[in-house]
């Protein structure tokens, strides 16, 4: 027995560990995007105190700077609620994706991981998920890599409230991380339905960006998945000959 629980101690150990070492890259892109929240939310007229419970609270990116810039507009509250809400429902998506590797944790894991469950920590926990054994453990992973992402959103958002007005306008911060996550996921794109799936879904952001509340966000997405599907029902059949 004390074997079997010191193989089991170390496995967690090393699912935890792996996802610390595979999220840590992404950080080069994620650290710069926090900075831009941390001048943005400033510049919207939140205190310090304030930007950095956002991140706190909220912890997604995309979705706090449209928090902030609409209270510095001063935005009614439903068109608020609403907007960061259309941002966020591509997180229901990162759920249906990862909810059959997750069952059978009780539900105070569930929630701890649904927290941490970010644009970059989601990649990179599927691409473990799918590409190498299962194991009863493997959320681990998840959460390592959640934990390193926050971790550093925290550091970068004060940062960027004690060092934003020294970082010039010219660095464009906020591509970093959309150029670091299609730096992710593109290696990954093998199959010619998810390719399509990319393609189409990248098209429809670029029409659809004039929707309001950002739906643009959740019809590209939801676009994108409906194109991957057609396009892997017409290969099934080529595939079975």
């Amino acid at each position: 027995m004390p074997a079997s629980n010191s193989q089991k101690t170390s496995s967690r150990a090393s699912e935890f560990g792996n996802g610390i070492l595979d999220e840590l890259p992404l950080q080069i892109g994620v650290f710069p995007f926090g900075l831009v929240f941390g001048i943005a939310g400033l510049a919207a007229g939140l205190t310090p105190l304030q930007v950095c419970a956002l991140s706190f609270i909220l912890f997604g990116g995309a979705s706090q700077i449209v928090f902030a810039q609409m209270v510095g507009a001063a935005a009614p509250f439903a068109v608020l609620t609403g907007s960061v809400a259309a941002i966020n429902l591509r997180h229901l998506l990162y759920g249906v994706a990862i909810v059959n590797y997750l069952l059978h944790l009780p539900i105070s894991w569930r929630i701890v991981l649904g927290y941490l469950l970010t644009d970059e920590a989601w990649a990179i926990s599927m691409r473990r998920f799918r590409s190498q054994p299962a194991s009863p453990v493997m959320h681990y992973h998840l959460l390592g890599a959640g934990v390193t992402l926050w971790v550093c959103w925290q550091v970068s958002t004060l940062a960027g409230v004690l060092l934003g007005a020294t970082i010039p306008e010219e660095l464009q911060l906020g591509f970093a991380v959309p150029l670091t996550f299609i730096a992710l996921i593109v290696p990954a794109l093998k199959k010619r339905a998810e390719i399509l799936a990319a393609l189409s879904a990248g098209l429809a952001a670029l029409l659809l960006q004039d929707l309001p509340f950002n739906l643009w966000l959740i019809a590209s997405a939801l676009i994108g998945i409906g194109v991957g599907m057609g396009a892997g029902q017409f290969d099934k059949p080529r595939a079975d000959r």
